[in-house]
């Protein structure tokens, strides 16, 4: 697996950067999780330098076109506004679910 490495200073989270980088670094980092594999919003977040709420933001504005359905809460469970989704993509890439959470312990990413 290749490692992440968070963002440099003066990347995405620094006070003069936009929005816009900040949803870019967060789409970079979420295209990395492997299918199968999972992430929290907080992990995500601590490599691009940002908050958690600011990662869910981001996916929920614009992650669309990145497996947004592979980052889930630090307690493995989904979203309750896209739980049934989310929870049927993982299924369906192999991912352990048990009472509507994943086991972060098995597939865990990174």
């Amino acid at each position: 697996m290749r490692a992440v490495s968070p963002v440099a200073p003066g990347g995405p989270s620094s006070p003069g950067s936009s929005p816009l980088d900040v949803d870019e670094a967060v789409f970079d980092v979420v295209e990395r999780i492997p299918a199968g594999r999972v992430s929290t919003y907080g992990a995500v977040g601590r490599l691009v330098g940002v908050g958690p709420r600011r990662v869910a933001r981001a996916l929920a504005q614009g992650g669309g076109a990145v497996p947004w359905h592979r980052v889930v809460r630090a307690d493995g469970s989904a979203a309750q506004a896209v739980r049934v989704e989310q929870l049927g993509l993982l299924a369906a890439e192999g991912v352990p679910v048990r009472n509507g959470r994943v086991d972060l312990a098995a597939v865990g990413w990174p």
